[in-house]
């Protein structure tokens, strides 16, 4: 089956290896390279990175429908579309004759959108998944093809969660590709659909009016980036942003106090709306990543509080 390819991040790798194994891969289409990391240097998309080692035609459009007339001469069978970053219009969703799929990093309709993984750590559920599907001109509206379940524990981190989906995805786009022409396709059921908004700054902020499960619950979700943010005000009135990177809610019996106070007893806690957080990592603006306990070295918070 004549195929390509569209993806971006390191999410889409495993699954890009399995459309080159598994289909006669034409050409792959990523995002055009762009400044990353602290030093903002140009560089190539890990999809980018993983084509050309492997002899694969790369074309980065910056408007995909541009490049509707090129994709129609390569005639492609297939289109797989994982964490391309652009919505496929309708003319490029008619060209190949077994349409395009999308490998997706949720159990539709929950979760539908641009951060699925993220969003089902914030709010805390059990489990999550991926989903192939057929394509539609709507944000994740399409067909079901097949889905897998994964299990999520209170401790899960975003990381650690991206890449086992991430896996799971090659495996599950794998028995796709081969049972594509006997697999029945399901309707989603729209009314139970919800949506995974991108992660903002605003996002990021730590509400510590919430309860010590909420707050660390976002901490898990946004490491390992960009992680949860609180200002912190000293006791002589100075505010600093931090990182909060990793924390641990707090089971045995912590005093209420006001949420944001730190509370100093066998670890650093922080009371909340609803119980006390411990802090295990942090990073203060310019600095690393570090534990608390190398944090606290050279930084004094005693008599301050977290807003």
């Amino acid at each position: 089956m004549k195929s390509i390819f569209m993806g971006t991040p390191e999410f889409a790798v495993p699954s890009l290896k399995v459309a080159r194994e598994s289909t006669d891969l034409l050409a792959v289409f990523t995002q055009p390279d762009k400044k990353r990391g602290r030093g903002q240097k140009i560089s190539a998309s890990p999809v980018k990175e993983y084509a050309i080692e492997h002899g694969v035609e790369v074309i980065q459009p910056s408007k995909l429908r541009e490049s509707t007339e090129l994709i129609r001469r390569l005639s492609p069978e297939l289109i797989i579309v994982v964490a391309y970053g652009k919505i496929l219009p309708r003319e490029i969703l008619e060209i190949p004759r077994f349409g395009c799929i999308n490998v997706h990093g949720s159990i539709l309709p929950k979760y539908r959108g641009a951060a699925p993984i993220q969003w089902a750590l914030i709010n805390g559920e059990r489990s999550t998944g991926i989903t192939t599907m057929k394509m539609d001109e709507n944000l994740d509206t399409g067909d079901i093809l097949l889905q897998r379940e994964t299990e999520i524990d209170s401790e899960t981190t975003f990381e650690e969660l991206h890449d086992r989906l991430k896996n799971i995805g090659a495996e599950v786009l794998k028995e796709t590709i081969e049972n594509l022409q006997f697999i029945t396709p399901r309707k989603q059921i729209n009314s139970e659909a919800t949506y995974s908004q991108m992660i903002t700054k605003e996002t990021q902020k730590i509400s510590w009016q919430k309860s010590a499960w909420e707050i660390h619950n976002l901490i898990r979700a946004l490491d390992s980036h960009p992680g949860a943010i609180s200002n912190f005000k000293s006791r002589d009135g100075k505010i600093e942003t931090l990182k909060i990177w990793k924390s641990r809610v707090v089971d045995n019996e912590i005093p209420n106090e006001d949420p944001g106070k730190i509370l100093k007893q066998d670890g650093f806690y922080v009371a909340t709306g609803a119980g006390a957080l411990e802090i295990l990592e942090i990073q203060a603006q310019g600095s690393r990543r570090m534990s608390i306990r190398d944090f606290l070295r050279g930084h004094d918070l005693s008599g301050g509080v977290f807003e």
